[in-house]
């Protein structure tokens, strides 16, 4: 006697295998985040979304990634911690950033309607041309160099309005961040000067 399954066991097996491999999709921080030759030698397809960030915006490959780094240490699900209520209650999270770069619902939002682009905070390409897109549209209100990693960056935290306040000049943690994004961005640039004709000689046999 043949004994079938329950429509229902068989639903849930097939949800279940369908979240294994939504889980198996999203790529996992890279090795070494201290090295943007390492991080591109591991993931040959960031740095093709890197160039067509590059080539969109004008934003330097190592400001961007610099951000991402520090945003959300190339995690693609990335949050900012949960606030409570009495120290124990959970109660939402600080903000609505999300994803490698920690792009908030009202940036986000913006970034979809000025590009007409759908795409999600949880794709590196996405992400990195969201950063991208900011930063230009930094340089074309508030005149700073999308080269000048440290104004860019606090432009990116605080928002544009938040630096025109000078809001981050009270806030003695976030400019000694952004002086790590600015040496991190500097620190990346001489790295890719050092590996650029390798990544660019991978790309001729990179299928994607």
């Amino acid at each position: 006697m043949v004994v079938f399954k329950k429509p229902q066991s068989v639903r849930l097996i097939f949800i279940m295998l369908g979240a294994l491999l939504l889980a198996g999709c999203a790529s996992p921080p890279p090795s070494n985040q201290s090295n943007v030759c390492d991080i591109f030698r591991q993931y040959p397809d960031w740095y093709e979304d890197a160039l067509d960030m590059e080539d969109e915006w004008g934003t330097p490959i190592q400001v961007a990634m610099a951000f991402i780094k520090q945003e959300s240490s190339f995690r693609h699900d990335a949050r900012p911690p949960k606030k409570y209520v009495l120290g124990f209650i959970p109660w939402g999270r600080m903000s609505s950033a999300y994803g490698y770069a920690q792009a908030q619902d009202p940036a986000w939002s913006d970034y979809q309607k000025a590009t007409n682009n759908g795409g999600s905070r949880t794709n590196f390409d996405d992400a990195l041309m969201f950063v991208g897109w900011y930063t230009h549209e930094t340089q074309r209100q508030l005149g700073i160099s999308k080269w000048d990693a440290y104004n860019q960056y606090l432009a990116y935290h605080e928002g544009r309005g938040g630096y025109k306040r000078g809001s981050y000049k009270s806030k003695p943690t976030l400019i000694k961040v952004s002086r790590r994004v600015e040496q991190q961005a500097k620190d990346y640039g001489w790295q890719l000067k050092q590996c650029r004709q390798e990544l660019e000689d991978n790309r001729s046999w990179w299928p994607f």
